[in-house]
């Protein structure tokens, strides 16, 4: 069986974990503290970032966006009926791609890295420290701006790129999840967003997400309720 190195917080590792259960794919989940940089995870990836998938075929593939890519191209070697990464033609599968950059940069570096990283990383990293209360407020700040994208894109498309699910729903479900998980979003503000991600939280591929538990965090009360 195949191994996806993951943390349970980790954004990109929750897409990956999404894809792969929406592609009929098994991989034992082993999980891999990032900030503890042991010399054996460096040397599968110098970059020290997760995810890894490990596959028996051709072993280690560094990063969600190889992951996600690898699983686009290796589409047509299982069920079609199955999840397409990257559905339609040439210009849909243009836009999941700019919407996965998006989420996994865009939203990462303005929201994510401000309240999950500050929040949980800077706890038990090497050095634990207090969150930088100042990028916390920023994260908050910027996040009101992507749930209105977000709302904006689920109520003029079927899903956020366009006619079909593609990564792009998962990349931005698995920094949404996150940050639900630390009860940091003002889902009654943003009913378009709530409503989008509800359809995707409702998917038996959420389900072992929504089954996490990080020492020290207790999830919201949003976090595992398919009806909020």
């Amino acid at each position: 069986m195949a191994n996806l190195l993951h943390y349970p917080l980790c954004a990109f590792s929750r897409s990956i974990r999404l894809a792969l259960d929406e592609c009929g794919i098994e991989a034992e989940l082993v999980e891999e503290r990032p900030w503890d940089w042991r010399p054996e995870f460096v040397a599968l990836n110098p970059a020290g970032t997760l995810p890894v998938f490990i596959s028996d075929e051709h072993g280690p593939i560094v990063g969600a966006y190889a992951i996600s890519e690898y699983l686009g191209d290796t589409a047509d070697e299982r069920d079609a009926r199955l999840f397409q990464p990257f559905p339609g033609d040439a210009a849909a599968r243009a836009e999941t791609r700019r919407l996965t950059d998006w989420f996994h940069r865009k939203f990462h570096d303005e929201v994510t890295s401000y309240l999950v990283e500050e929040k949980v990383f800077r706890r038990f990293g090497p050095q634990s420290a207090s969150p930088d209360m100042e990028a916390m407020r920023a994260g908050h700040e910027n996040l009101r701006y992507h749930l209105s994208y977000i709302g904006h894109l689920a109520e003029t498309r079927s899903w956020l790129a366009g006619d079909a699910m593609s990564f792009a729903d998962l990349a931005a479900a698995a920094h949404l999840s996150a940050l639900d998980y630390l009860g940091e979003i003002p889902w009654e503000e943003y009913e378009a967003a709530k409503n989008w991600y509800a359809l995707l939280k409702s998917r038996p591929s959420f389900r072992p997400l929504l089954q996490d538990r990080v020492a020290g965090f207790t999830p919201s009360g949003t976090y595992a309720d398919l009806d909020f």
